[in-house]
């Protein structure tokens, strides 16, 4: 069959009304390869089917598990047989290219009785036929060539490559409407921006929300934001304001971090200092009159990611050598913490903070 990709899968999961007996997941996205497998594996739970799952390291386990998909059970008419390759067996096996290695040293063996491993396993594809259900879940790129000319005749091929920015609203309704949920307009987009194109934080979000909204009514801002006196700030959010120069809201998330438990010095050394870094890096180049896209390059990013928008705003705000010197008393206090000089560390964030965001609207005045 030819190859179709997570995001397709995922929107067409609800509406399908069979699967394949065969299926093969593959991708460099860990995220999205337990996405697609938790979508296609619901409903054959719900359906009755019984779950078998396998960690697959060696040929041997991949014998048991065409084994356990073959053999009759007493208890189970259907079974959803999950082998889980891990890449530490296309490691040993020789890299990416073992997949074609792998026949040329089976070829003495082709007239002989049915090979074990993952030769074994690719005539399983081709033959496969239900009720049980095959799945392989490789954790590399792509599949060996072996398994993927076996699942082109009749297995489904998943592959989980890394999204688009532009695609990150898409996949956010498309995980909601894997659990049976709507989002409201422009909910999908604000949740791209908001969790800088994260899905495993998107998904988490849409998760909670399901919690408490209406049976039947779409996800709305309402239930994505819980009340801020109960909510931990998530990660890179407290960075987030700091870029966006909102000093009020930066200072009250981390009050709200360190009463719920997190520690200063991971605040500062997650957040704000490496916040500090990419504003700082991204008004140097900005002094160069650089592109935005070889900024986002410089950053590691791409052009339209949370992280490369928020430095350069940030960067355009504050100016470098307010940032050099932010940065030089954020070292300070990142040093004065780890030996037990300063012994007040939330006020001594706080200040730090207030004296940037004080120079940016003295600035202004």
């Amino acid at each position: 069959m030819a190859l179709e990709s997570a995001l397709a899968f995922l929107k067409s999961a609800g509406s399908r009304k069979s699967l394949e007996p065969a299926i093969v997941i593959f991708g460099p996205h860990a995220f999205l390869r337990e996405a697609v497998l938790a979508s296609l594996v619901a409903p054959l739970l719900g359906a009755g089917y019984q779950y078998r799952s396998f960690h697959i390291s060696s040929s041997a386990d991949f014998d048991r598990a065409l084994e356990e998909a073959r053999a009759p059970d007493l208890f189970a008419s259907k079974r959803v047989v999950v082998c889980r390759v891990l890449k530490a067996l296309r490691e040993r096996a020789g890299g990416e290219d073992a997949g074609d290695a792998g026949e040329a040293d089976d070829a003495p063996s082709r007239g002989g009785s049915a090979r074990g491993g993952e030769a074994a396993v690719a005539e399983a594809l081709e033959s496969a036929r239900g009720p049980n259900h095959l799945v392989l879940v490789y954790e590399r790129d792509n599949a060996p060539a072996k398994i993927r000319r076996a699942a082109e005749k009749s297995a489904l091929f998943i592959g989980c490559n890394r999204p688009y920015d532009n695609q990150v609203p898409e996949y956010a309704g498309a995980l909601a409407l894997a659990r049976g949920l709507r989002l409201a307009p422009g909910v999908a987009q604000a949740m791209a921006e908001r969790h800088s194109g994260d899905l495993a934080a998107i998904a988490n979000a849409i998760a909670k929300a399901a919690i408490i909204a209406e049976p039947g009514h779409p996800i709305g801002p309402g239930e994505l934001s819980d009340p801020g006196a109960r909510r931990m700030p998530e990660v890179f959010e407290i960075a987030d304001s700091l870029a966006r120069g909102r000093a009020a809201v930066a200072i009250a998330q981390i009050d709200r971090a360190l009463a719920l438990g997190r520690d200063p010095i991971e605040i500062l050394a997650v957040e704000i200092i490496p916040g500090m870094r990419r504003m700082m890096i991204a008004a140097a180049m900005l002094s160069r009159r650089r592109r935005p896209d070889e900024i986002a390059a410089a950053l590691g990013g791409s052009p339209g990611g949370g992280f490369a928008t928020r430095a350069i705003e940030g960067a355009r705000r504050y100016g470098s050598r307010r940032l050099e010197r932010a940065y030089r008393r954020a070292a300070e206090l990142d040093e004065g913490f780890k030996n037990g000089r300063i012994k007040e560390r939330e006020q001594a964030i706080g200040a730090m903070l207030i004296e940037l965001m004080a120079a940016q609207e003295s600035a202004r005045a």
